[in-house]
């Protein structure tokens, strides 16, 4: 067994919960600002933060919504998301997040498979939250601001929480992402109080993320790379994240403008925007030192070209939800083009043939595997998910191919797993194939990714349609729409007579990424 162990220092692993881990960092700092809201300008302190925490965890305990329970919450990003996310944590709950560009049936998968009892949302949401709700254990939908016939988020408030609800903070989950892992449908990742905290101190040593910096948080918080920057290590190091409920090129540019952002966190897609946009000369983004590219690779011509348009440090960070997200990231002060970072402290990798299993020799290509106090507890009522995904040793399959070079720095050379990865965004295959075969007079179907400037990939189906019908590709869209968030529906749908398979059914992926 050939281990590549962390050249930075190890981490200290502490019994505190994510919420004392981020109150901690904001002691003595009451009067600071801790959220801005980007769009109006609103600003939360860290003490009306702090206090709106506990009250939230306090009638959240009252209502019997916490402790030991789970709350789901579909919501772009606003200042009283953390305040939720923190709420929900303090009083020893789970909080499950949910993409808000879902349609009802994929929200009400989750909810179902989370099994939440109260769903938080926003007044343009809550018709989907609604009818979403239906059949599951949702017994109460409130909305952040107001909404006529809805309950407030504000009517949940109560006697303040005075202190952390006991937990166990190695073995409780605290927040219940959804990833689709390696293969399949989106599964619930548990991830504990334990593995936030580890996370947010491997990240600090990494990142030197100053007290008071701000950065424009449009990453959505749903997303494990949103929610552990922003939600945690932006929070317990006092630093600002300045909110964007949906991304928009000229707001993000503009509020990097006004707040004068040093440090960004981005996606391939914003990285590209940043790389050509014409818009991007219309604003003042002096300020700027460092750009991190990460949820998806990023090669070194287009680090390179933000790098040299802006004057910036342009450089990757490597994670996955199942590892909180941070394993792996490029030194500020040591960049490397095509680097996805050397691992974060207290991190281990192997780099293994993913056929037979054997490690590979210093410098060869195989599949990543991870170990470290960051890797999640397993996924949620999946234990055979868990169990593909986890091999003997609490090393994590990643399901990426990839190198090690002699100086630790890792590079990622392509995916073991079937995931297209569409702006940052998972999109399984086989629940769009799911999805499609549902349609009528469809018989059989396969998805495979099709590179995309823009987004990075792009789902193309591959449609049998049901002998004696004519294939209707805008019907199929049609259908797509009331199943699929807008990013998982296919950017083109190609009809053929058959799916190419193995003898014992698998479908060769292979010979259709070749046709695209």
């Amino acid at each position: 067994m050939r281990i590549h162990a962390s050249p930075r220092p190890p981490v200290e692993i502490t019994g505190l919960s994510i919420t004392e881990r981020v109150f901690r960092g904001m002691a003595g700092h009451e009067g600071d600002i801790a959220l801005i809201d980007g769009p109006t300008g609103r600003e939360l302190t860290v003490g009306a933060f702090q206090d709106a925490v506990r009250r939230l965890a306090g009638g959240l305990t009252a209502r019997g919504h916490a402790p030991g329970r789970t709350v789901a919450i579909l919501a772009p990003n606003l200042p009283e998301y953390a305040v939720v996310f923190h709420a929900v944590a303090w009083a020893g709950g789970t909080l499950t997040t949910i993409n808000p560009t879902y349609t009802a049936p994929e929200v009400a998968y989750q909810l179902k498979d989370s099994g939440a009892e109260l769903l938080i949302t926003v007044a343009p949401f809550l018709d989907t939250a609604r009818a979403a709700a239906e059949g599951t254990s949702v017994r109460e939908i409130a909305v952040i601001g107001e909404a006529e016939g809805a309950l407030p988020l504000a009517a949940l408030m109560g006697e303040p929480l005075a202190a952390q609800a006991p937990v166990d903070v190695e073995e409780h989950v605290v927040v219940l992402p959804y990833s689709s892992g390696t293969t399949g449908l989106p599964k619930g990742v548990m991830l504990t109080h334990r593995n936030l905290v580890v996370n947010v101190d491997q990240g600090a040593s990494a990142v030197p993320i100053r007290r008071h910096e701000r950065s424009v948080a449009f990453l959505p918080f749903f997303h494990i790379y949103g929610q552990t920057v922003f939600l945690n290590l932006y929070l317990a190091l006092g630093a600002v994240p300045v909110t964007m409920p949906r991304f928009d090129l000229e707001l993000f540019l503009r509020l990097i403008q006004e707040h004068r952002t040093s440090r960004l966190f981005c996606v391939p897609p914003v990285m590209l925007a940043l790389a050509k946009h014409p818009m991007v000369e219309q604003f003042d983004l002096s300020p700027l030192r460092v750009v991190y590219s990460a949820a998806a690779p990023a090669d070194g011509a287009l680090t390179g070209a933000v790098a040299d348009r802006l004057g910036v440090t342009a450089i990757q960070a490597y994670g996955m939800t199942e590892l909180s997200p941070i394993s792996h990231t490029v030194p500020e002060d040591d960049p490397r083009p095509g680097s996805a970072g050397v691992a974060v402290g207290s991190t281990e990798c192997r780099i293994v043939d993913p056929e037979t299993g054997i490690d590979r020799a210093p410098g060869e290509e195989g599949e990543l595997w991870i170990r470290g106090p960051q890797v999640m507890k397993g996924y949620h009522n999946n234990p055979e998910g868990t169990a593909r995904t986890m091999a003997p040793g609490g090393w994590l399959r990643t399901g990426d191919l990839a190198v090690i070079d002699a100086d630790g720095h890792l590079f990622i050379r392509d995916r073991v797993k079937e995931l297209i990865k569409v702006k940052g965004f998972q999109v399984p295959p086989a629940e769009v194939e799911a999805a499609l075969v549902a349609c009528p007079g469809i018989t059989d179907a396969a998805v495979v990714p099709k590179p995309d400037e823009e987004a990075g990939e792009v789902p193309v189906a591959f449609v049998v349609a049901a002998p004696g019908t004519v294939p209707d590709a805008e019907a199929i869209r049609a259908q797509l729409a009331r199943r699929l968030a807008t990013y998982k529906r296919p950017a083109e749908i190609r009809f053929v007579e058959a799916i190419p398979k193995s003898a014992s059914g698998k479908i060769l992926r292979r010979l259709l990424r070749e046709q695209v």
